[in-house]
Formats: C-alpha cells, sequence, structure tokens
C-alpha cells in the first residue's frame, strides 16, 4: 500500500498490467456483476435529469427498467445502483456488434449529454470505498477481465496508466501525478519494497 494525501493506494494499481480488450470480454463489465453500476447521490439525480436526452441512445429493455424501476435504485446493502434488465445487465447498456456498451458514454460523445458515465463504471476494475479517516482505492480481480489483464501484460500497460483520466476525474492532477511518481520509483527500485 501507498499513502497520497488521505488516500490508501492497493499496491496492485502499480503492479498489475491492463487494458480493455472489449473484442474479447464482450462488455462483460455492463452486464455481469452484484447489482447494477455503483451511483453516488449526485449521479443518481443527474441520471434522473438526463433522462430525456438518454432516452434515444437506450435499448428497449433498458428503457422499460428505466421506467419501471426509476433512473437509480437503492440495492439490498442499501447503496444507490443502476437498474438492471433481467437481473444482470445494467439498464443503461446497448449491445454493438454482440459488446456490450454504456449508452450513457455514447450519448456523451454524441454531444447529447455532458455526464459520461457513473465513475464507478469509469474506475473499473478500480474501487473506492470512504472511511471515516481515509479513501481506499483498490483493484478488483474479476475473471471477466483476465482478457484486459493479458492485453495489458503484452502491452506493458499499468493499470494506473491505463486509468488516467478516471482517476484524475476522481482525485485531480496534482493526486494522479503523486499517484505516477510514486509508480515509476516503485517500479525503478521494486526490489527496495519487498
Amino acid at each position: 500500500m501507498i499513502q497520497i494525501d488521505d488516500t490508501i493506494v492497493s499496491l496492485a494499481l502499480i503492479e498489475r498490467k491492463f487494458s480493455c480488450d472489449l473484442v474479447a470480454c464482450k462488455g462483460s463489465c455492463c452486464r455481469y456483476g452484484d447489482s447494477g453500476a455503483p451511483l453516488t447521490a449526485t449521479e443518481a439525480a443527474e441520471l434522473e435529469k438526463i433522462k430525456p436526452q438518454l432516452k434515444p441512445f437506450l435499448r428497449p429493455e433498458g428503457l422499460s427498467a428505466i421506467e419501471a424501476a426509476g433512473s437509480s435504485i437503492t440495492d439490498i446493502e442499501g447503496e444507490l445502483v443502476t437498474p438492471l434488465i433481467n437481473n444482470e445487465e445494467c439498464a443503461y447498456t446497448v449491445i454493438e456488434n454482440g459488446i456490450f456498451r454504456c449508452s450513457i458514454e455514447i450519448a456523451f460523445h454524441a454531444g447529447a449529454v455532458a455526464f459520461r458515465k457513473p465513475l464507478s463504471c469509469h474506475l473499473f476494475p478500480v474501487r473506492v470505498r470512504q472511511y471515516r479517516d481515509f479513501r481506499a482505492v483498490n483493484y478488483e480481480e474479476w475473471p471477466i477481465c483476465r482478457p484486459a489483464v493479458a492485453a495489458g501484460e503484452r502491452m506493458k500497460a499499468g493499470l494506473w496508466a491505463y486509468l488516467r483520466e478516471p482517476l484524475t476525474r476522481a482525485f485531480g492532477e496534482e493526486w494522479y501525478d503523486k499517484l505516477q511518481f510514486a509508480a515509476e520509483e516503485y517500479n525503478k527500485n521494486r526490489e527496495l519494497w519487498k
């Protein structure tokens, strides 16, 4: 573990190689999980606000799930999450050429909305948990991401570098610069850390 400001970061972010391989995984992170994508209260409110702009980008099953359950729901653990289609797929997914993709992000790139997608999705497979005195940033290893790990190994792409944009979105440029410095130092002096 390393500490950056009030954040404890798992060394897995520095050690793990990672680069999404959508052709291999088919966007399974949008399809499988314990519940919908975790949301903040602000994100849940934003999804409700932009619901009319998202409608043209949703598939009928997703639109039905959102209209029946709402733009967001509270799961069995009391957390805000996206609703699901058939208790499996995020209601905001679309399927293009057999690959699950985020309709929110598609709408964002089309200029229809200013919200890119939930931060938890942008950071995946990294999860952030807030504790009383600190935040923990951890890599969650999922079998669905094995193709991304293999691609990262081939490309020698570190998870911390792959997630530069969402980590900066979550914590800011100055924080990310500190992570980058720590990662570079760790990789130069790996044996000293053991």
